[in-house]
């Protein structure tokens, strides 16, 4: 079993920066996958970022990348998401997601409960 908590979300302009963290109870965390999901309103929630165990191998959705930057420090059992950059369209509800197998094909095993993000204009 694990569980994740989110932090770090808020209110940013344009252009802003903001650094998520996702903080994992459970002595094997640094087994799994961990990557980032989000929802915006009215809309599916959908990838963002992925990170392997060992944090060599990463993913991101073309929508954040060159923007977003993922993170892991196992020693802290903890995920960071370094959003820089951001625009209105990366306001939604951010949720930290663990997996044995693909975050990428959505095979979640688990969920956090989720940080609001909102990016004004």
């Amino acid at each position: 079993q694990v569980q994740l908590i989110e932090s770090g979300g808020g209110l940013v302009q344009a252009g802003g920066s903001l650094r998520l963290s996702c903080a994992a109870s459970g002595r094997t965390f640094s087994r799994y996958v961990v990557g980032w999901f989000r929802q915006a309103p009215g809309k599916e929630r959908v990838f963002v970022a992925a990170i392997g165990w060992s944090g060599l191998s990463t993913a991101y959705a073309d929508s954040v990348k060159g923007r977003f930057t993922i993170s892991r420090d196992n020693a802290k059992n903890t995920v960071y998401l370094q959003m820089n950059s951001l625009e209105p369209e990366d306001t939604a509800v951010y949720y930290c997601a663990s997996s044995m197998r693909s975050l990428l094909r959505y095979e979640v095993d688990f969920w956090g409960q989720g940080t609001q993000v909102t990016v004004s204009s």
